[in-house]
């Protein structure tokens, strides 16, 4: 991996580190299924915009099944699941459990034959884990019924976008990334159409939630979903889902710039860990050459 993908990868995972203290802001006051489902919307109009303005075509017909189906492992399983952990459990824990998103990422990408299950990326994992666990240091959370399933359902979420990534990748050698990022959005709005117009009338409107939702939407959404597809076109699906590692890194640095939660120099072992773990399974060696 050249260091401009390393950089773009630790980039990205900036700009999504803010993603689970916005669904904290988003989900209890709209609701997990509106937040979803408007996220989505907003996603796919910034990417049909950027379409008609590059004027690129759409993907042919009989490649919409597939993207529908990458919508549904990337995009609207996890999007509505977070989305609901958000509503239990703090920011920090789910970005923890969506750092188990590149251990799925390894182990999909071996099951279906694209890479090879090398110890060095067991232990990237493995590495990434424990640097994640070291750098948010979360405070005790009585353990019930629901922290559990909400638990449980970021880690589905984990698995789903980390399983997703291996159609990401296929698709990214057929279509334009662009065209197929919008398509994944349309298809993910016409999936969440009903649900999200069943409890959009329940929705209590707030100009910060909505806010939340537009940040959502068309930056951690659709923007980064392009820029991700783009990328994945020269990297492996594993090296790309080694992003999850870092983003408790950034999810950590903007709760102490915009909330003024506490850093302390015990978080450097997590922050140097986390970075060793992406550049593990990304295959990248800042020493090569």
């Amino acid at each position: 991996m050249h260091t401009r993908h390393f950089v773009q990868l630790i980039a990205m995972s900036a700009l999504w580190g803010a993603s689970f203290p916005l669904l904290r802001i988003a989900s209890p006051v709209l609701g997990p299924w509106v937040v979803a489902g408007w996220r989505c919307l907003l996603a796919a109009v910034v990417l049909g915009v950027l379409m008609r303005s590059l004027r690129e075509r759409w993907p042919p017909r009989a490649a919409w099944p597939r993207l529908a189906l990458l919508s549904l492992l990337s995009v609207v399983i996890p999007f509505v699941l977070f989305n609901w952990a958000a509503l239990v459990i703090p920011a920090g824990y789910s970005a923890v459990l969506n750092a188990t998103a590149p251990l799925f990422g390894v182990l999909g990408a071996a099951i279906a034959g694209e890479e090879k299950l090398t110890p060095k990326r067991l232990a990237g994992c493995a590495v990434g884990f424990a640097g994640v666990t070291l750098l948010v240091q979360l405070g005790p959370v009585d353990v019930t019924p629901q922290v559990v399933l909400a638990s449980l359902a970021c880690i589905v979420a984990a698995a789903s976008y980390g399983f997703g990534t291996i159609l990401m990748k296929r698709a990214t050698l057929i279509h334009a990334p662009l065209s197929a990022s919008a398509a994944v959005y349309v298809a993910a709005t016409v999936i969440l159409a009903i649900p999200t117009g069943m409890a959009t009338p329940s929705a209590h409107l707030d100009i910060g939630a909505l806010l939340a939702v537009a940040v959502l939407g068309t930056v951690t959404s659709g923007l980064m979903y392009w820029i991700s597809m783009r990328l994945m076109r020269e990297i492996s699906a594993s090296a790309a889902t080694s992003a999850a590692f870092v983003i408790p890194l950034f999810g950590v640095t903007w709760g102490a710039l915009f909330l003024g939660e506490r850093v302390t120099i015990n978080m450097l072992p997590g922050c140097v860990l986390v970075l060793a773990a992406t550049a593990l399974i990304a295959g990248f060696n800042p020493f090569r050459g």
